[in-house]
């Protein structure tokens, strides 16, 4: 059953950023989708099964930028 959750990651401000985030999170083991909403700051995950928070934070860390909840 896939798992759905959304984070709020900080200091996105063009597409570029939708762009980066998206690749990173995208590489995480059992990712099926990414939808970034830029104008929220939000990112919806879609995955197989539960991601651990590290492994999100580490993904948009890796991006550049900063989540604000995990």
């Amino acid at each position: 059953m896939a798992v759905t959750r959304t984070y709020t990651v900080k200091g996105m401000t063009c597409s570029h950023c939708v762009q980066s985030v998206t690749k990173e999170l995208s590489e995480l083991s059992g990712v099926g989708d990414v939808q970034v909403d830029l104008a929220s700051g939000t990112v919806t995950v879609t995955s197989d099964a539960p991601l651990s928070g590290d492994a999100v934070r580490d993904a948009v860390d890796e991006a550049g930028y900063e989540l604000a909840d995990a």
